[in-house]
């Protein structure tokens, strides 16, 4: 298979916060931009303990991520019109699925609260650092804040290994029960001592990584402002005491626990949440990159398995390949996923995250070591640019695409033209590619969960072809997916299908 790209330049996004009649006299707070000092302080905001994927229950409700390229996409948490008054509203992050009455005013989720009390975010940075690559002493934490905070093994996650090799990079990971973004840079300086190259790293954790992207910019310009001069600390000492959380003591400064949620409100929110957490287009250059070979990681993302990613430096993008295959998985029908291990994103990991994975029971990660290929009872599916594998015997059958398989890749793939001709023409300007794919994932899981819940409920719960077909499934090529679904999901069914091929 020839070797595919989907390289981009997804780092230069900035935020533009939209017109609010109501909030005039009250200006928003901004995140962080490359013009920005990281020594100008926003208005105070409250923050809140939180743990896991979002400790929050609101949504930021004035940012607008305009990506790069000449469409200028808008993707916003609130769409405004031309008269500048709120629009469409769209929900943002884990937990933020409440349901709502009939009539409620979509714009106004909750009555009695302004759409900016209800929907803003607390900035929560509990460490801000720098790592730096030592020729003696190798990757090494050389400062940070707090002074008395955990970050053992940061050095490592957020220095890839064999970044040596390329110029800049940026990283998403986690540590303990928080989540990590580092900016690499990589500088040739004209010294015996540093072996003619100076590698530093910058980065923050936060207990969730809805708002990590805000500081990209932020990260980038120390990164280089490091390299530049080393041991100017001022202006990450000014951002840390401006975004700093308020956090509930833990004895040694990080929440050891692996964080918990919701399954159910994971799987409703993360497509909102994707929206204002990666770059527009993250979703689309994902599918494209992988091709047919999409229906082969959504099953076994929908079965919840282990599942590691292989690529060497730069990793930025692999990170968020970790994310859009957890988005696969996506159902929004109530009570389903809840007794079935998460599939959490590690993002990238390295060899000493070995003694964390032996542990988890479904995950998705990356990482540029290819020791981890050989420790393959650490994983149960393993992608090494766009070749999908498995030593599990019992999962072999999943690898083959068989006609539903393509049957559904081809209407993907005619929904997405449909909808960049009526982008084109100018019929379409609200809806874009990140809806489409992950709504057609979602439709797909809810159709096909739906009708398994519908069986198990009958007075007769035998699942036939005819069953199995409206699923959108192929009786006979499905037949070892579905047997692992039953399993997994707990859904009391007997599956009596042909099998044509055996006696």
């Amino acid at each position: 298979m020839v070797e595919q790209s989907d390289r981009a330049p997804l780092l230069d996004w900035e935020e533009i916060p939209p017109p609010d009649p109501n909030q005039a006299a009250q200006p928003t707070p901004q995140p962080p931009r490359e013009e920005d000092s990281a020594a100008e302080k926003s208005a105070p905001t409250d923050t809140a303990a939180g743990t896991g994927w979002s400790s929050s229950t609101t949504i930021d409700a004035t940012t607008i991520i305009i990506p790069p390229g000449p469409t200028r996409n808008v993707t916003a948490a609130v769409v405004v019109k031309g008269d500048g008054s709120p629009g469409r509203t769209e929900l943002s992050g884990h937990g933020w699925d409440r349901p709502q009455p009939l009539g409620t005013d979509r714009n106004v989720p909750f009555p009695g609260l302004s759409v900016k009390d209800q929907w803003e975010e607390k900035d929560q940075i509990v460490a801000v650092f720098v790592v730096t690559f030592d020729t003696r002493s190798g990757n090494m934490i050389e400062w940070c804040l707090p002074h008395d905070i955990n970050l053992d093994g940061v050095e490592f996650k957020s220095m890839a290994s064999g970044s040596h090799r390329i110029t800049s990079d940026f990283i998403y990971f986690r540590k303990g029960g928080y989540f990590g973004l580092a900016c690499f840079a990589n500088m040739p300086v004209e010294s015996e001592l540093e072996r003619g190259a100076r590698m530093k790293s910058v980065g923050i954790l936060s207990p969730s990584y809805t708002l990590l992207y805000r500081y990209m910019h932020f990260l980038e310009n120390q990164v280089r402002h490091q390299l530049e001069c080393p041991g100017q600390y001022s202006p990450l000492e000014a951002f840390y005491e401006d975004k700093k959380a308020i956090l509930p003591p833990t004895g040694n400064g990080l929440v050891t626990a692996c964080p918990t949620w919701s399954v159910t409100n994971i799987s409703r929110c993360m497509h909102p949440e994707m929206k204002i957490t990666h770059p527009a287009g993250c979703m689309s250059q994902f599918i494209q990159f992988f091709g047919e070979q999409i229906m082969v990681l959504w099953k076994f993302a929908l079965l919840r398995k282990r599942i590691l990613i292989f690529s060497p430096p730069p990793v930025g993008v692999v990170c968020y390949r970790v994310y859009c295959c957890c988005c696969l998985a996506n159902v929004s029908l109530p009570g389903i996923g809840v007794s079935v291990p998460e599939l959490r994103p590690f993002f990238y990991i390295n060899i000493a995250d070995i003694s964390a994975l032996e542990t988890e029971l479904s995950y998705v990660a990356c990482t540029t070591e290819k020791i981890f290929e050989e420790k393959k009872e650490l994983y149960d599916v393993y992608i090494d640019n766009q070749n999908v594998k498995t030593h599990r015997s019992y999962l072999q059958q999943l690898l083959r695409l068989n006609a539903a398989d393509k049957e559904k890749y081809r209407k993907l793939t005619e929904q997405r033209q449909l909808l960049l001709y009526s982008q084109e023409v100018g019929e379409d300007c609200t809806s874009n590619e990140e809806d489409l794919f992950i709504l057609f994932f979602m439709e797909l899981n809810n159709r096909i969960f739906q009708t398994l819940s519908e069986v198990a409920g009958s007075a007769d719960p035998t699942l036939t072809g005819e069953h199995v077909r409206a699923m959108g499934l192929d009786p006979q090529g499905d037949r070892a997916f579905l047997a692992d679904l039953l399993e997994v999901y707990g859904f009391d069914v007997t599956l009596v299908i042909d099998n044509l091929c055996c006696p």
